[in-house]
């Protein structure tokens, strides 16, 4: 499903009826992809233009595929998890953004991602009025808040109907058991006759 797709798909839960999901609840792929959309939005969380040269962390191979989509998605995934979280520095977004280094024939460690991206991303999130910084981490402002809020609010609860059996399922199971099941048995006591005169 396309970025568009998911956001269109957020719109249309909106006008249906059901119950409100908060932010902990709703998928966190789709809601993070739901709250980049809104971050495009806003023109001081604009991507710096080294984006498209660099790699998210000493972890990664390569550089992500779709840059500009990336720096979004990193904006809304760092939003989440302070308000999630609560608060939270640099170094603690490194850790929980990097990953296993291959390392060839050593064994694989856990390198922390790129600090750069995590503060620029900050920075922004800072100037827009979402993040506020404090003597130790950021924290989510008022705004921040109300904006995830409002996103997680047009995720609607779906609940999962449990189908009953119905009276032609019960019919077609009972058919299968006679045919299948019977007429097995009886080939196999007809077997053991034969096998008992000879």
């Amino acid at each position: 499903m396309s970025h568009g797709g998911i956001s269109a798909y957020f719109k249309g839960l909106c006008n249906t009826h059901g119950e409100e999901m908060k932010v902990n609840e709703v998928p966190a792929n789709e809601f993070i992809i739901a709250v980049a959309e809104e971050l495009k939005k806003h023109k001081e969380i604009e991507a710096p233009e080294w984006i498209n040269f660099v790699k998210s962390g000493a972890h990664n191979e390569r550089r992500p595929d779709n840059p500009n989509d990336f720096w979004y998605i990193r904006c809304a995934s760092i939003l989440r998890k302070l308000y999630l979280k609560g608060n939270l520095g640099v170094n603690d977004l490194r850790r929980a953004y990097g990953g296993r280094k291959n390392r060839g024939s050593i064994k694989e460690k856990h390198v922390d991602a790129g600090g750069s991206i995590i503060r620029k991303a900050l920075q922004k999130l800072e100037k827009a009025g979402f993040v506020n910084k404090e003597n130790m981490g950021r924290t989510l402002s008022s705004k921040g808040m109300k904006m995830l809020d409002a996103v997680a609010k047009g995720y609607v609860k779906q609940e999962k109907k449990v189908e009953k059996p119905t009276k032609i399922k019960k019919e077609v199971k009972k058919e299968i058991k006679h045919d299948g099941g019977d007429k097995r048995k009886s080939a196999g006591r007809s077997k053991k006759k034969e096998a008992d005169r000879a």
